[in-house]
């Protein structure tokens, strides 16, 4: 496991197209997304940062499933990391009581698009005054890690989604997640990671 931070996308970024089959089945396309901000999460089976964030992560759906879109997308390797497959994945969210959509990303168009460098990252976007998904928070859940002793809150997350769902001006001093990195396919690394 390689302590990795967020590559901190550039805020205002659109949100990237994509159409990735579902862990469940079926397929999301980010064209079938509609007005509400969305809430993309880079997250997997097998890290132990995620695993430490599961809880506030069923908190979040539970508290913010009808204003906001989440989206879980696993973009590690199947090549070097089979243990976040599919099956894993859906066990995942089965097991954790996830109802947000989670995506595989196998070839890893969104995670490039996105920057994506560690499990969890967190992007927030919501329409800007053209009516267009944009980036307004990038980075950290909140201050917890395994280990720290500090609470598992999702302070910082939500004060992002609060400040977009009430039309506030997001803090633009955001903190990296930091996690595992993600695992990418043995025949592409990008010029941002290592």
């Amino acid at each position: 496991m390689a302590l990795t931070p967020s590559t901190m996308l550039a805020l205002g970024t659109g949100l990237p197209s994509f159409d990735l089959p579902q862990v469940t089945g079926g397929q999301l396309n980010s064209n079938s997304l509609d007005h509400r901000p969305v809430l993309l999460m880079v997250l997997c089976a097998h890290c132990p940062f995620v695993k430490h964030v599961e809880p506030e992560l069923k908190r979040l759906d539970n508290d913010f499933n009808d204003a906001v879109q989440l989206v879980g997308v696993s973009s590690n390797s199947l090549i070097t990391h089979p243990q976040d497959g599919p099956k894993q994945l859906a066990e995942q969210a089965r097991r954790q009581g996830w109802g947000f959509p989670y995506l595989l990303d196998e070839q890893q168009t969104l995670a490039r698009a996105l920057r994506a460098a560690c499990t969890p990252e967190f992007y927030l976007f919501s329409a800007d005054g053209e009516g267009l998904q944009s980036l307004r928070y990038r980075g950290q859940l909140d201050g917890s890690r395994p280990g720290n002793n500090q609470p598992l809150n999702g302070r910082d997350l939500r004060a992002a989604l609060d400040a977009v769902l009430t039309g506030s001006q997001v803090n633009p001093v955001q903190t990296a997640s930091v996690g595992c990195n993600v695992k990418w396919n043995p025949e592409y690394e990008p010029e941002w990671f290592g």
